[in-house]
Parts: structure tokens; C-alpha cells; sequence
């Protein structure tokens, strides 16, 4: 965050500035009615309430965002919730904020990642992964259970808001390690960052969002050539992903990280990128019974 940039100028007494006043003071009136209330509702169920006066999805999103920046506090104080995507399976039991008691000790389905969780059950550690398809596979592996008691939690892709704040619930409760699992691409890179130092959208919430204790697993550039993968398993770096790539190695904590800046090199030098699922190019199951399991015991990660 840059300093002092909590605040921003709006007129009310301008024909210009004048409608954009009136629609926060609309959103900050629903926001004190939930809050009165003990009522929750997301950013789409404010939209809906009147489409007309707001017109599109995204000035009810930039206005909620606002208001959170302007009074330092987090959209659930606000009593604004995200809808969820994430998925959670492992060694955890926790309390829904209804009462409502979970338990997602791994099998072949997954628990919907919760809005607000209460007791937490410890396990051995947290392994995110990117994909939901490699996420079902290592359910379908059993892979929560055989190695040691751990916790698995996906995103699938750009994570929510509700999966970034259970990763970081589970975090600042369980004092456990956290590993990532994603492509060895630049958009992987991204997610990844996104979960250790958060995004620029949601940079004012970052303090309660992100773990900094976050390290990287897999799939590294790095044990694409260590592990002798295919070249025909690989997929070229187009020059989107070329730019993305870039733009990353710039990034000021990217500096403090030396290990990464130097995968990333690697990366950059080769021009080719290759998903989680190239794994399955030395055998189907190598990923949750080889890759995985020397990965954690040897300590492969940085």
C-alpha cells in the first residue's frame, strides 16, 4: 500500500461527482441496515437490489472496495460476503458460524471452502493446489491420508476471497507449513503470489489475506530438466506469458527471494512452461506417489 492512500476526493456538490456520492451513501445504508440486521449479503446481491440505479456489477464493486479502504476495515465487517468457489478436504473439522458442525476428513468429494470457520483441528501441513482437476486426482489417490495427515485446499485458479482468508485463518491457527502447488507457468507464479502477498485490487486488505510463510513446492522450472520430462509434455511460452514473465521478475519482493528470481530465470532462458499434469507423462500416478512424497520428506520446496 502507498502511504496515505486511503483517501479519495468526491464532490457532492458537483453535477459530476454528485451521482457517484449518492450511490456510496446507497451502499453505506445497506451495509448499516445488514450490520443492525446481523445480515450478510454479496457484492451481487447488492447489485440485484437495484440494477437500475446502479447500472453495472462493477460500480457496486469499486464503491464496496472504496468504503472498505476508507474505514481500514475488511469487507466481512462490512457485512459483505463472496460467493464461494474454493474446495477444502483433509484432516480438518471446524464450526460454521451457524453452528453447523463440518468434518472433512479426505474421501472422494470435497467440502465447499466456508465463509467464516471457527474450531480448527490441527494436521501435519497445508498443500494448495492450483488446478481443481489435480486437486480431484489427489483425492482420488488418497493422497491426504497415505502420506501423513494434512489439509488440501484449492482455489481452482485465481482464488476468492473466502479461500484466501480460510488459508489464512488456517495459518494464524494451526502454525503448520504451507506449500504450493501449481504450473510451472507465469499465470501459476501468479497465483501463488497472489497467495503469499496478495493482489493489487485487494492490496488494503493484504494484512489479513496473505501468509508470508507461504513456500513454493512444485512444480518447479527447475525439475522440468532435474526430472527429465518430455519436451513434448512441455508448451511454449507465448509472449503474453513472456511479458507476464517480466513484469514478475520486477516485482520488489521477487528481489528478496533469490530462489525464485532464479526459477524464474530458468523459466525465461528455456521459453517453456508445463502444467502439473506433464508428470503423468513418466507415470499416471507419479505425482502423489513419488513426486509429492520426496518432495516433502527431502525438503524440496523454497
Amino acid at each position: 500500500m502507498i502511504s496515505h492512500y486511503t483517501t479519495r476526493k468526491i464532490k457532492s456538490d458537483c453535477p459530476k461527482s454528485a451521482p457517484k456520492f449518492a450511490l456510496i451513501l446507497k451502499v453505506l445504508s445497506v451495509i448499516y441496515k445488514m450490520v443492525q440486521d446481523n445480515t450478510y449479503a454479496t457484492k451481487r446481491d447488492i447489485y440485484y437490489s437495484d440494477t437500475l440505479l446502479f447500472g453495472r456489477q462493477s460500480v457496486v464493486d469499486n464503491i464496496v472496495n472504496d468504503i472498505s479502504c476508507m474505514l481500514k476495515i475488511s469487507r466481512r465487517s462490512l457485512h459483505i460476503v463472496s460467493t464461494t468457489k474454493g474446495c477444502i478436504a483433509g484432516n480438518l473439522s471446524y464450526t460454521e458460524e451457524d453452528g453447523t458442525k463440518v468434518n472433512c476428513t479426505c474421501t472422494a468429494t470435497a467440502v465447499f471452502v466456508p465463509s467464516n470457520v471457527q474450531g480448527i483441528r490441527n494436521a501435519k501441513f497445508i498443500l494448495i493446489v492450483e488446478k481443481d482437476a489435480t486437486f480431484q486426482r489427489l483425492l482420488d489417490d488418497d493422497f491426504c491420508n497415505k502420506l501423513c495427515p494434512c489439509i488440501m485446499i484449492t482455489g481452482k485458479g485465481v482464488p476468492d476471497l473466502n479461500t484466501r482468508l480460510l488459508v489464512r485463518k488456517l495459518w494464524d491457527t494451526c502454525h503448520i507449513p504451507i506449500f504450493t502447488l501449481m504450473d510451472a507457468d507465469p499465470h501459476g507464479i501468479e497465483i501463488m503470489c497472489i497467495y503469499k502477498y496478495g493482489s493489487v485490487s485487494m492490496s488494503f486488505e493484504a494484512h489479513h489475506l496473505t501468509v508470508p510463510a507461504i513456500r513454493w513446492l512444485g512444480l518447479l522450472p527447475s525439475d522440468i530438466e532435474r526430472l527429465n520430462i518430455p519436451k513434448d509434455a512441455l508448451i511454449p511460452l507465448t509472449k503474453q506469458d513472456q511479458n507476464k514473465l517480466s513484469s514478475m521478475q520486477k516485482r520488489p519482493y521477487v528481489a528478496c527471494q533469490p530462489l525464485w528470481k532464479k526459477e524464474m530465470e530458468i523459466m525465461a532462458a528455456s521459453r517453456m512452461k508445463a502444467e502439473i499434469q506433464a508428470l503423468t507423462s513418466l507415470s499416471s500416478d507419479y505425482l502423489s506417489r513419488v513426486y509429492l512424497p520426496n518432495k516433502l520428506h527431502f525438503g524440496g520446496w523454497i
